[in-house]
């Protein structure tokens, strides 16, 4: 009988042992995965927020200690590789901007030049203009180099303060009066005559409005159509400039802001444009507090809508 006892004890403490050893395995797998899991999370919180911070694990696992030390490796290489990159993009847009810089004062001096030259030389005049026209075009050219260089290099300094946006509207409009009726555009105009407020710069807003307008003549030209609609919420004022021409296919809808980007329209020399007038007008407007979106249906109506905040007292 005390044989019995004791293979029944015996059997009760391995029962018992074989109970510990696979509840510390249960307890060690899921520890890891516990680990694990805690790892993935903090990888997706870095990637979704920029964040420049390593992983953490607090464990005496030397494998999960050498797996969290070589993605701190691979998160370090990432976070040298975004400055580098920042640091040689900043210092792109600076050398552009100085050197558009260096290039616009001979420019200025050759059609200084160019000037005298055609007033006092009536012989050559035919051919003096068409070589002021092409430098002009040179130079208007590197002006908007310059401009767009200055603005994301963030050397350009905004000043915000209270503007009326309908007489802004308005002043743009005729600005472009002349060359509209010439070309036969019909005109439609939603301008409220009361003044609305923004927060904005005067001669910011004006060049946006240019070149939207110019993008217009450029581009829309097939509609004869430019329409200028003024509306607002309580907190944007929206301005719709809108033609009926050709407009922008989808496939290249998110492409017009980028720099350089011209349609195949561009290779027409009547319509002949250098892909920076949208580039520009939307760092403007952003460097406004606002926006600049794109709604294009080919053939039937093109709208490049500005948005701004509205000013209360």
């Amino acid at each position: 009988m005390s044989d019995m006892v004791i293979i029944f004890f015996l059997l009760i403490c391995i029962a018992v042992l074989t109970s510990i050893i696979i509840y510390q395995q249960f307890v060690f797998r899921t520890g890891i995965q516990e680990k694990l899991k805690e790892i993935s999370q903090k990888l997706q919180e870095i990637q979704d927020t920029d964040s420049d911070e390593n992983v953490m694990v607090f464990t005496d696992n030397k494998v999960l200690m050498s797996l969290a030390a070589q993605i701190n490796r691979l998160l370090e290489k990432q976070k040298k590789a975004r400055v580098d990159f920042q640091r040689s993009e900043i210092a792109s847009k600076k050398m552009l901007s100085n050197i558009s810089h260096d290039i616009k004062t001979p420019m200025t001096v050759i059609l200084g030049y160019l000037e005298i030259m055609r007033l006092n030389r009536s012989e050559e005049n035919e051919m003096l203009i068409k070589v002021e026209q092409k430098a002009q075009k040179v130079m208007e050219l590197i002006n908007q180099f310059f401009t767009l260089a200055k603005l994301e290099a963030g050397d350009t300094n905004i000043e915000i303060s209270k503007i009326d946006i309908c007489e802004c509207c308005r002043e743009s409009v005729l600005d472009f009066y002349e060359l509209l009726v010439q070309r036969g555009f019909q005109v439609e105009i939603d301008i409220p005559e009361d003044a609305i407020f923004v927060l904005g710069n005067s001669d910011a807003l004006h060049r946006i409005l240019f070149n939207l307008i110019s993008n217009v003549v450029r581009y829309g030209s097939d509609g004869k159509y430019l329409g200028i609609f003024l509306r607002w919420d309580e907190k944007y004022i929206y301005i719709d400039v809108v033609d009926k021409g050709k407009g922008i296919d989808k496939a290249f809808a998110q492409n017009v802001f980028e720099r350089l980007f011209t349609m195949e329209d561009s290779r027409n020399r009547e319509i002949q444009g250098n892909g920076l007038g949208l580039t520009i007008a939307r760092n403007l407007a952003r460097q406004l507090g606002g926006e600049i979106t794109l709604d294009s249906k080919p053939s039937v109506k093109t709208i490049f809508t500005i948005k701004l905040q509205i000013f209360y007292y």
